[in-house]
């Protein structure tokens, strides 16, 4: 579109004979040029096929219907042999078109994960998100749960058989934008998982970010968003990773949530600054669309003038 524009305006510019108009058409083609160069390392994570990404597929829910004689089934989906690499027999990751919109479409059947091929760092990641209505075992009488994983390293199935060790962007009902360090399980116990400085209290409870505090304590576990601007039921959730370094922050519908500092990598004992991208299947329905990765310099202005880093 910009390349018309320009080609368009320099024909102009030739069959003009004031220099003024000149001048006028010159401008608006450093603005176009500028506008077109600015979007040039924007990438869209979603097409038709998600050819960025792998599949993993987890261990299936003993009550997990329609899948091959033989396919091993549990009721504690954490332990045993998971499906695995791009083996989704229940087409638990599919897309539609909307809108001329690529739309995610997770069912939540079976537990895992689409992954990025790629690792990313210093970006801005930019979705939107919204729950559908079914809900699966083994979290049926529970609250719908998801999650964007970021800074992904390691194999695949070191947590629960079946996400890579990450930091969690939450995504769950009443809980976006909470935060958890996803580290192993019984297939590689002794991994610890990513080390992390969040501010807030760590003699309270309910452990939980919060600007205000004038104490850091060490995110072992999971710790609750500062605040749950979640959109009601039904309705797009804007959610956004801005990563600088080994720093990351959240955002949901435009509100600063969750402020993870100094990540480190406890297997390598270095600073945690890239990684790959997951896309959770959790037992629920939900969906995605608008899925954007941008890099960035630095974190924008309006994160800035509200947070105060640790020095």
């Amino acid at each position: 579109m910009a390349v018309v524009a320009i080609n368009t305006v320099f024909t102009m510019i030739r069959n003009t004979t004031m220099k003024k108009h000149a001048v006028s058409i010159t401008l608006v083609v450093c603005f176009c040029y500028c506008l077109n160069g600015q979007n040039a390392n924007k990438i869209d994570l979603l097409d038709r096929n998600l050819s960025l990404f792998d599949s993993w597929i987890g261990i299936p829910h003993s009550t997990v219907k329609g899948l091959p004689e033989g396919t091993f089934q549990s009721k504690n989906v954490r332990n045993g042999n998971p499906l695995g690499l791009n083996n989704d027999l229940k087409n638990v990751f599919t897309t539609s078109i909307v809108n001329d919109t690529v739309i995610l479409n997770i069912t939540g059947e079976i537990y895992g994960s689409i992954t990025t091929k790629k690792s990313y760092s210093n970006y801005h990641f930019s979705t939107q998100f919204r729950w559908g209505c079914q809900k699966w075992e083994p979290r049926l009488n529970r609250k719908k749960d998801t999650g964007i994983l970021y800074h992904s390293y390691g194999a695949y199935g070191r947590f629960w058989n079946t996400w890579k060790t990450a930091l969690e962007f939450q995504v769950q009902e009443t809980d976006l934008g909470d935060f958890i360090p996803l580290s192993a399980n019984a297939v590689t116990p002794k991994t610890k998982g990513p080390k992390v400085e969040i501010r807030g209290y760590a003699d309270r409870k309910k452990k939980q970010y919060n600007p205000k505090a004038n104490t850091y304590f060490e995110a072992k576990g999971y710790t609750h968003a500062y605040i749950e601007p979640q959109a009601p039921h039904g309705n797009w959730n804007l959610l956004e990773i801005y990563t600088i370094g080994n720093t990351a922050v959240h955002v949901v519908n435009g509100k600063i949530v969750m402020v993870v500092e100094n990540a480190i990598n406890p297997e390598t004992k270095q600073p945690l600054t890239s990684g790959q991208l997951q896309i959770q299947s959790e037992a629920a329905e939900c969906y995605y669309k608008n899925m954007t990765l941008t890099p960035i310099k630095d974190f924008p202005e309006f994160i800035k003038a509200q947070v105060t880093f640790k020095e």
